[in-house]
């Protein structure tokens, strides 16, 4: 508890609740209590709650946008000298984390017991009244609360009584080793929450406060930690040793390899010397709520140490933390996760090193940047330098851009997935080769492809061109055997049987690959020079948006004109494929085969065993999903699911569809499409069939300079989630993700697409009755 750093504080004089009240009645502000629900109450109505109310457990103010509904508050205060350090300042708007908050609450409110989120600190200050503390350190859950670890995602979620509970039922109930540190805060005064420790604050008179969490170099290995996938090591964090079963507290015994001279473990050593230790009491209605928390105690002194090296051997190893399941209690996900590092990266130098420690932990860079050398000297490529060895952007798959080259390790879903987004890639660039398109000019040429692996401890690498099955891959039993060895086995007919096969798993049930956890396919293609448009978005002018608006518009064309691969020379023609839902009753039933166009039957069987558990899979999704929406899924989705096709019935009696199956890119966002930079003499008009690079510099990617070039668009990249069907699909991340809803850019991309995305052969089918044939349900 420090005193002094609020001395200066215009809100030492002007934070009392009437002033407030009176300034700032007509805003509403964020209330904290039981409920899901973000509710709010405008001040003047809170403060006169505070003086009428008898609560037991009183509403109260905890807003962490009072910025933004009062931004005047934000001068009244300054962040205190000992904090300053933010590693989460270089996250801009929303994907920076909730970090400040305004707290104001009449006596009987507070916070009941728990960890602050991500194991960030914390420091509090007061402004008005008296708050009272309870503080454990890491490791020893307080007496009353119970934790419970989501065992897929590591979600922790905590059962705790309120505040004022614990202070009067379970309080005195506590032996004097078993007590937790305690101190009454007084105006002006500030406590600061080390990563870890547990806390409860209890207001005794009405209050104001400020807090804000932060994380620093202190810190930051320990909330990279919090975010890593898994369940073991978030337990820990939180509950100690009591996280564990009694195994892996004996192979913890055998295995302890940190430094027990480490200075935060003598540190924690010291802490329990302070602590007298005196027999639990005896009184025999307590005897059980007593022991159990000595024990408690007993177990966190037997060798816990809130130690990175000793956090971090629970970490799942085996788990692929690229794109594993991330806990929802995460303060960001991990594509936040993935670009706060790199931007640590590329804009604190200083912090290499310990951004590096971090990277290891949630995104075991450390393991990439091995595979990533062994491709590099395999193909005689230059060993990565310093400045290329992270993992740029924010997909699920490893990239690295290198001087001349970027390399994509693909682990996103498992090996099988992976296999089939790099045969998909490659049978399109096949494809891609043997026709005219000009698509080809704007595809990044591919170097290089093949699978890397773990072999006896050592890496090894095999050539693959997404032809054939190599050995290293069929000793894995994801194919049948009678594959042709010529033919794209991983190509995007098998992908789509792969898709129908996941369709009717339940959700995030592992893919079959047991055993081949340490395989990965990886594509090697040239760099682009200049800038994907996530960079460039808000300094691009009105003409260069339409100018990337008909780019995407001729190009997407262009995809979707190319020569499909027909199942009937795909190697699963000869192969029905059975599929059979589970029921209610334990019995399994096959979905009927419809009278649809070869090409469309799988389309259509993935569809089918994807509706059977619509509703229980957006439940499991959750927000933002209303439960009035969920309950009314089945009125959106046809009956027979083959409506959406608009089939009908050719002279030669073939079946037919209007609707055309062709490859789809599905994947056209900010990330993925590349400019280049021009000098606005010679590129007037965003003409982009004369490219003169502005300069070198420029051409590599550095900011400086940027305003005055002229930006034109040039590649679509990342064809790993490449897929086959319906064409206005691809319409979807263009439109909300590219033009954000801009209706003036999304009619210019459909003149410059030529529309119509369906053929019509039929215009009464097209305009029919039905909703479900009609084309603007097929666009929604």
């Amino acid at each position: 508890m420090l005193a002094g750093l609020a001395d200066t504080w215009p809100a030492r004089n002007t934070w009392a609740i009437d002033q407030l009240s009176l300034k700032y009645g007509d805003l509403a502000f964020r209330i904290s209590q039981s409920s899901c629900k973000k509710i709010s109450m405008k001040m003047k109505d809170y403060v006169s709650y505070m003086y009428l109310q008898h609560d037991e457990d009183p509403l109260y103010i905890f807003d962490d946008k009072f910025g933004e509904t009062a931004p005047s508050l934000l001068k009244d205060y300054n962040v205190p000298h000992l904090f300053q350090e933010d590693l989460f300042e270089v996250l801009d708007g929303e994907q920076r984390p909730p970090f400040r908050w305004l707290i104001i609450g009449p006596e009987r409110s507070g916070a009941s017991w728990h960890v602050d989120p991500s194991l960030t600190s914390a420091w509090n200050t007061l402004l008005c009244g008296r708050k009272r503390w309870a503080l454990y350190p890491p490791g020893r859950v307080p007496l009353g609360v119970t934790v419970h670890v989501n065992e897929d995602d590591g979600d922790v979620t905590i059962d705790t009584p309120s505040s004022l509970q614990w202070w009067l039922d379970f309080y005195p109930l506590l032996a004097d080793e078993d007590k937790p540190i305690e101190c009454t805060q007084l105006p002006g005064e500030t406590v600061f929450v080390p990563s870890g420790w547990w806390h409860c604050v209890l207001n005794l008179e009405p209050t104001v406060a400020v807090t804000q969490n932060f994380v620093n170099s202190k810190n930051f290995e320990y909330v990279c930690l919090d975010m890593a996938p898994g369940y073991r090591h978030k337990g820990v964090c939180r509950v100690g040793l009591l996280a564990l079963d009694d195994s892996s507290l004996e192979d913890l015994k055998m295995n302890m390899d940190y430094d027990k001279d480490d200075l935060s473990y003598a540190d924690l050593t010291r802490k329990e010397k302070r602590i007298r230790v005196q027999e639990p009491i005896t009184d025999p209605r307590y005897t059980t709520t007593a022991n159990g928390v000595s024990k408690s105690y007993d177990l966190w002194k037997q060798g816990f140490s809130y130690d990175i090296k000793f956090l971090a051997m629970y970490l799942d190893k085996e788990r692929n933390h690229y794109s594993s399941p991330w806990s929802s209690s995460n303060s960001i996900g991990p594509r936040e996760m993935r670009d706060w590092l790199s931007k640590l990266w590329v804009g604190r130098p200083e912090l290499r090193e310990l951004v590096w420690k971090g990277a290891c932990i949630a995104l075991q860079a450390d393991k990439w940047l091995d595979c990533l050398e062994e491709i590099c000297a395999f193909h005689n490529f230059p060993s990565p330098t310093a400045d290329e060895k992270l993992p740029v952007g924010t997909g699920s798959n490893p990239v690295y851009l290198l001087a001349d080259c970027a390399i994509k390790i693909l682990v996103e879903g498992g090996l099988e997935a992976a296999m089939y987004a790099l045969g998909t890639e490659l049978e399109f660039y096949s494809v891609l080769s043997k026709v005219n398109s000009p698509l080809k000019n704007h595809v990044p040429e591919v170097l290089a492809s093949g699978i890397i692996y773990l072999d006896n401890g050592a890496l090894k690498i095999v050539p693959w061109d997404g032809k054939g099955v190599p050995i290293v891959i069929g000793n894995c039993n994801l194919i049948l055997e009678n594959w042709k060895e010529d033919d794209f086995v991983f190509g995007v007919w098998g992908k789509k049987h792969f898709e129908c096969r996941q369709a009717g798993m339940p959700m995030n049930e592992p893919i079959n690959s047991a055993g081949c956890t340490s395989i990965w396919p990886f594509i090697i293609t040239r760099r682009c020079k200049g800038k994907i448009f996530a960079q460039l978005r808000d300094m691009l002018s009105w003409e260069e948006m339409l100018n990337l608006t008909s780019f995407l518009g001729e190009q997407l064309r262009n995809l979707h004109l190319l020569p499909y691969p027909s199942s009937k020379n795909s190697s699963f023609s000869d192969i029905e494929l059975k599929v059979k839902l589970p029921f209610a009753d334990g019995y399994m039933e096959d979905i009927p085969t419809p009278e649809i166009p070869e090409e469309w039957k799988v389309f259509i069987r993935t569809l089918c065993r994807r509706k059977m558990n619509v509703t229980n899979r957006l439940e499991n999704w959750g927000d933002p999903i209303p439960r009035t929406l969920i309950e009314k899924v089945d009125d959106y989705i046809p009956d027979d699911l083959t409506k959406l096709l608009n089939t009908f019935q050719a002279e030669n009696g073939t079946n037919k569809s209007c609707k055309p199956c062709s490859w789809i890119h599905s994947d056209i966002m900010d990330d993925n499409v590349h400019m280049e930079p021009y000098r606005i003499s010679t590129c007037s008009g965003g003409n982009a069939s004369d490219p003169c690079l502005a300069d070198n510099d420029c051409a590599v990617g550095n900011d400086h300079g940027d305003v005055d070039k002229s930006w034109c668009p040039s590649h679509i990249l990342d064809f790993s989630n490449l897929s086959s069907g319906d064409r206005i699909y691809d319409v979807i991340p263009i439109y909300l993700d590219i033009f954000r809803g801009d209706s003036s850019l999304f009619k210019q991309f459909l003149e410059s697409y030529r529309l119509p995305f369906l053929t019509r052969n039929q215009e009464e089918v097209i305009d029919g009755g039905d909703r479900f044939e009609r084309l603007s349900y097929h666009a929604m």
